[in-house]
């Protein structure tokens, strides 16, 4: 099959012919429709902690071709989306109803155990997540998959992977937030814009959307964003401050970038009480005002959206059926597998919400 190979980074990636291994007893076989670009991609792009060779990608939708013999959840034929963050079913985390954070053992296939993926050389590839989506075909343990109706286009059905239920989650599962609260989400790209449709589904008051891009900014009004503040013009916590009188600043605040700048400042814009949770990828430190922190203003972080994958993916796509998840209108462009290093250009220079990759039937 032919898939997306990164062979060092910061590097670019290459398509190489690519075999997939025999299916495991717990592993299904899944030809990829579609897959979605992430900045998550674009990070291990620059700087990453995998080994090398890596066949990227984590936000996929499909077809499934084989299943192993103790698969009992799937079918061939089943279509399915792919969850960068399985279960095991069976940890500590697991069985107190916080898959999202289970540590994924006997999920990989081990170091005496032959590769899902390999070059013709017959080297190994990592995959990403377990998953590897920038591939024609895709091998995985079953707990990485959800069966979804085949009445979802696959193409839209790809970005319930990652990007929207990260964004939405963040929201409604790991802040929480009720009805009737001021909302700011500091990023307008896929992420934020999903944080933004989020507040809106969580019935916020004031739902204000922070970036540099004005484009960006009309994108977010689109989705339900009440106000808007180009911040490389305005001073974001006074413009929240003039928005909000008398409100010392918002009860939640969401960052979807990853800078140090974007959180200190979702943190910054939080009144007394307030909580800021972080959903971008950032390595480094950040500083805070330790004084704040005794009013009870609070920063967290955020995984995947808190989300419980099998459990919430009815949720979402009764959303989209009823016409309250934007999908459709989250793709930029649809793109070959060929075009995918200039698709993640576009990503890193801020010109596309969301690039999927479309792959023949």
């Amino acid at each position: 099959m032919r898939a997306a190979v990164l062979f060092e980074s910061p590097g670019t990636l290459r398509i190489e012919d690519v075999s997939v291994g025999q299916v495991g007893p717990r592993e299904v076989l899944v030809r990829v429709a579609a897959t979605g670009l992430c900045h998550s991609d674009l990070h291990h792009l620059t700087s990453t902690y995998m080994a090398l060779p890596m066949v990227p990608g984590h936000e996929a939708s499909g077809v499934v071709e084989a299943v192993g013999v103790d698969v009992s959840y799937l079918a061939v034929g089943d279509h399915v989306v792919a969850a960068c963050r399985g279960f095991c079913g069976v940890c500590e985390w697991c069985l107190s109803g916080r898959p999202v954070l289970c540590e994924r053992a006997g999920m990989r296939r081990g170091v005496d155990e032959p590769p899902r993926l390999y070059l013709q050389d017959g080297r190994g590839c990592s995959q990403m997540g377990g998953l590897s989506t920038f591939a024609e075909q895709i091998l995985v343990h079953e707990n990485s998959l959800v069966r979804i109706d085949k009445d979802i286009p696959l193409d839209r059905a790809a970005l319930l992977g990652c990007g929207v239920v990260t964004g939405i989650g963040a929201v409604l599962r790991t802040a929480q937030v009720p009805a009737g609260a001021n909302v700011a989400v500091v990023g307008c790209g896929g992420v934020g814009l999903n944080c933004i449709q989020g507040a809106l589904l969580a019935g916020a008051n004031r739902i204000i959307a922070i970036d540099i891009d004005d484009d960006k900014l009309q994108l977010a009004k689109a989705f339900g964003a009440t106000d808007v503040i180009n911040s490389s013009v305005h001073d974001a916590v006074q413009h929240v401050l003039e928005l909000l009188p008398g409100s010392g600043g918002v009860e939640y605040s969401f960052e979807a970038i990853g800078r140090r700048e974007t959180c200190e400042l979702a943190f910054a814009l939080l009144r007394k009480g307030g909580t800021a949770t972080v959903i971008g990828v950032y390595d480094g430190n950040i500083e805070l005002p330790g004084m704040r922190l005794l009013e009870e203003r609070r920063i967290q972080g955020s995984m995947f959206g808190s989300v419980d994958f099998r459990r919430d993916m009815r949720f979402y796509l009764d959303l989209y059926r009823d016409g309250r998840l934007k999908l459709d209108e989250l793709i930029s462009e649809r793109i070959s597998l060929d075009e995918i290093s200039a698709g993640f250009d576009r990503l890193a220079r801020g010109e596309v919400t969301r690039s999927v990759v479309l792959f023949p039937n």
